[in-house]
């Protein structure tokens, strides 16, 4: 899962940032209002964690400005034990959930997958494609009930197909999400066919079939139609 946390205490900032990362997924930050709206219009998340009072804004203009845009997001807003206006107002601006400070890392780690389970795997626990089935809480790919060993990038790549399967994703958005916004200055994405090469190959010697369509440079296709 690709995170931005949106947060101005530098401390819980870097808190959060290790727990999650920790927890496997790629976790980008935003210390203020302007460069938060940046890179939400520059990249692609799967879920904001968002503080309410920044020091040039509020996360509630950019709740407002995600959804006015229509980005496809998930939204958790963080605020102050006082501050019950701040989230009925983001509840009704579009977040998905909230969470009142000081919070344990552990529950927000917990509203997260939740989250995702909802947007993006209808609340089911695990993620099933043909003979492919992922349970997320053990980050575990079966092919036809067996298991294969993976890398962790390897198995970001699997859980990013089937999140977005049938969509034309390309290598640039592939590389982002898997390796974080940095990766956008590398002068090449030839390491994505390697990873994909030997995801092919652990699928296909289970007897999986190979669902990853390749689209002439542009990037690649996650589908089982024709």
């Amino acid at each position: 899962m690709k995170i931005l946390v949106i947060e101005d205490n530098i401390e819980l900032l870097k808190d959060i940032k290790e727990y999650l990362e920790r927890e496997g997924n790629v976790c980008e930050i935003a210390k203020d209002y302007q460069s938060a709206l940046s890179k939400i219009n520059d990249f692609q998340y799967d879920l904001l964690v968002i503080d309410i009072t920044l020091p040039d804004g509020s996360g509630l203009d950019i709740i407002r400005e995600v959804k006015q845009e229509n980005i496809d997001v998930g939204i958790i807003v963080i605020s102050a034990k006082n501050a019950l206006d701040d989230k009925i107002n983001g509840l009704e601006l579009g977040a998905d959930d909230y969470l009142t400070k000081p919070f344990y890392l552990p529950e927000l780690n917990a509203r997260i997958k939740a989250l995702y389970r909802r947007k993006i795997y209808n609340g089911s626990n695990d993620i099933i494609f043909n003979e492919i089935k992922i349970i997320p809480e053990k980050r575990l790919v079966l092919v036809n009930e067996q298991a294969l060993t993976l890398t962790q990038k390897e198995y970001d790549i699997i859980n990013f197909f089937i999140a977005n399967k049938n969509r034309l994703l390309t290598k640039e958005a592939i590389a982002e999400h898997i390796w974080g916004d940095h990766i956008e200055n590398s002068d090449s994405f030839n390491f994505i066919y390697t990873h994909l090469a030997n995801l092919r190959k652990k699928i296909s010697d289970f007897g999986g079939q190979d669902y990853i369509k390749s689209i002439y440079r542009v990037g690649y296709k996650f589908s089982d139609q024709e």
